[in-house]
């Protein structure tokens, strides 16, 4: 005998008005009721997940507004646009400059120094490096000018003759020095010497700084997740070494600029700015302000 047609209707959401639905849990038996929760549920969740990222997106795309406004303004004020310091094309341009323009930079920036002790006439014995995922092989020497060396381990990694000479200059004041001291040779890049400790011995003298930067450069570059500062990102970048004078969110524009502040991890305050090339107040920093002004020096305009 045919079992009979179950006639109990099933509980449909479709279109279904507040009141109704009201209507239909008080008629409805245990499992209709468990029926109606299991499909109300994951809409539920659903509308507040949605709404939850909308409402994180509008306030992330308004703090990226107000942070690139803030940038564009310290650009047309100070010439000094903190999200975005220098072009990627500049930057990561290996071929930017032959050995012969190096030296020619050498000479002009060194033009005062006639001692023993001149970036311009000194020679570095070199050791060769195998190339690996940052950098092409090094063939090294006894007795290269410095200008060779800046040119080959900017051809190696990648990276600007300019940008190179640029962080000689920020970082011991190489390129204009007259006495020179050792110290400034061994530290010349300032790679591996922190704000709070001593230089690393493993990075100690010139061949090894230029090199090394070259190659931390792009180091940096393949691993830009394992550290603090991202292109594409609200980052937050403080004044200074101390942590009591603040910082403020910068939106960085380029894998360029991120490396500089891993490299150097610090953004000038506005008393820096306003003094230009002068000293700022106790909670400035100069790292990346230098670097803009004295690329532009030398070079032109570093956004191109």
């Amino acid at each position: 005998m045919a079992r009979k047609a179950h006639n109990r209707k099933s509980i449909s959401l479709r279109n279904l008005k507040p009141g109704n639905l009201r209507r239909q849990w008080r008629k409805a038996g245990f499992r209709q009721r468990a029926a109606i929760v299991a499909k109300i549920v994951p809409a539920v969740v659903a509308a507040v997940a949605l709404i939850v990222g909308l409402t994180c997106f509008v306030s992330w795309r308004v703090e990226i507004g107000m942070a690139r406004m803030a940038q564009n303004q310290l650009q047309s004020q100070y010439d000094f646009n903190p999200g975005n310091i220098i072009d990627d094309g500049l930057f990561f341009n290996g071929n930017a400059m032959s050995e012969q323009q190096v030296q020619a930079i050498l000479d002009q920036q060194g033009a005062r120094c006639s001692g023993a002790k001149c970036l311009k006439t000194m020679t570095f014995d070199t050791q060769s490096q195998p190339a690996n995922e940052y950098c092409q092989a090094y063939d090294g020497g006894g007795k290269e000018t410095a200008a060779a060396i800046i040119y080959k381990a900017g051809k190696a990694c990648g990276i600007s003759q300019k940008v190179l000479l640029t962080v000689l200059q920020k970082e011991q004041n190489l390129l204009t020095a007259t006495d020179s001291s050792d110290f400034q040779f061994k530290s010349a890049m300032g790679l591996n010497c922190p704000d709070d400790a001593d230089c690393s011995p493993q990075y100690a003298g010139f061949f090894r700084q230029m090199y090394g930067a070259a190659k931390r450069y792009q180091y940096y570059a393949h691993h830009e997740d394992q550290y603090g500062y991202h292109a594409g990102r609200l980052n937050y970048v403080r004044y200074n070494p101390n942590s009591s004078c603040g910082g403020s969110n910068v939106y960085i524009e380029n894998k360029a600029t991120a490396l500089l502040y891993i490299y150097t991890p610090y953004q000038p305050n506005e008393a820096a700015l306003a003094a230009g090339s002068g000293e700022g107040d106790a909670c400035s920093a100069y790292g990346n302000r230098n670097f803009s002004i004295i690329y532009d020096s030398m070079f032109g305009n570093p956004r191109g």
